[in-house]
């Protein structure tokens, strides 16, 4: 049986070619910190449930301290030349894009394999089904491309290690926002921010609830920078206790839509790094250190829009009008 344990290891095994790939590259401009930095979140996942609360937050810190050092720099991975790369897309136009796809269509048939099937239950564990079908399916990916287009052996490791050296350590943005929204779920950080909210807006009709909680989700969303994170924070502050129980809001509705009220944020702050701030740096946009580069300012319009949308549906769908 397949086990998120055994995806760690795979991930670990892939930062750690990372981490030996840079160290052996003599033109990176930060080899050692870089080769450190990708050693060290390595070692997360490959020994993380060995070390323990302490060792594990140690850890963290670390990865801290070496990323907010400066930017980890870019090496010179092994690699095609645009013009092959040109080449190699107009010789096979879009069936390019069959490995990626094939990476969904895994992930999403093996966890409907694994909830309705003996063969499926007996082969993805039933904890973190999804994620552990995500990366089955982008290893039967990666070994379909590998059988299609022939490449070197080590290529995915080089052109593995050429994206990520262009992400950084925005890489790690995701899980850290999502651990510091546990945390503020943890400690209550959802009843003091309705206590906040309470005595400045009061709650006395449905449309305020619902204006509350989307623009609350949206604003939170993009101080931390992950919809996911402020999700359990302002459902606990205002969804679940105004538009749910004061005013008996659909609460189903109400938690679907006001995630995506979340994700209206994430179009707008810099925080969300592998939406925002990776795209500008893969595309190396003149004003990519900015704070509010142009992917930002491309999509807050359309953010501004869905918003307004969200909340509309919200009040109308929630309340059944």
């Amino acid at each position: 049986m397949i086990t998120l344990d055994q995806v760690y290891i795979l991930v670990g095994l892939m930062f750690l070619a990372f981490a030996i790939l840079t160290l052996r590259d003599a033109a990176h401009p930060t080899r050692i910190r870089s080769a450190l930095f990708w050693g060290l979140l390595a070692g997360s996942m490959l020994f993380g449930s060995y070390l323990g609360g302490l060792g594990n937050g140690l850890l963290v810190v670390a990865l801290v301290a070496l990323g907010g050092l400066s930017k980890l720099g870019v090496g010179k991975p092994e690699t095609t030349s645009h013009e092959e790369r040109r080449d190699s897309a107009a010789r096979r136009g879009n069936w390019l894009f069959l490995p990626a796809l094939i990476v969904p269509v895994v992930a999403v048939g093996g966890t409907l394999a694994a909830k309705h099937t003996a063969w499926g239950a007996a082969l993805l564990s039933s904890t973190q089904t999804t994620l552990i079908a995500l990366a089955l399916g982008c290893l039967i990916a990666l070994i379909a491309a590998m059988a299609w287009l022939r490449p070197p052996a080590t290529a995915p490791l080089h052109e593995g290690r050429r994206l990520i050296d262009s992400i950084g350590w925005a890489v790690l943005l995701p899980q850290m926002l999502a651990a510091l929204g546990a945390i503020f779920l943890a400690s209550n950080v959802g009843g003091v921010v309705g206590e906040v909210v309470t005595q400045a807006v009061p709650m006395s009709s449905p449309l305020i609830a619902v204006l509350a909680y989307c623009l609350g989700m949206a604003l939170f969303t993009v101080i931390m920078g992950n919809a996911f994170a402020a999700f359990p924070v302002m459902t606990a502050a205002i969804g679940l206790p105004f538009v749910v129980g004061q005013f008996g809001g659909d609460p189903a509705i109400v938690c679907a839509i006001g995630m995506l009220a979340g994700f209206c944020g994430t179009l707008l702050t810099p925080m969300a790094a592998n939406f925002n701030v990776v795209p500008a740096n893969l595309l190396e946009l003149p004003d990519r250190n900015a704070a509010f580069n142009g992917v930002i300012r491309a999509q807050a319009p359309t953010a501004l829009i869905l918003l307004g949308v969200n909340i509309a549906l919200m009040y109308f769908l929630a309340f059944r009008f």
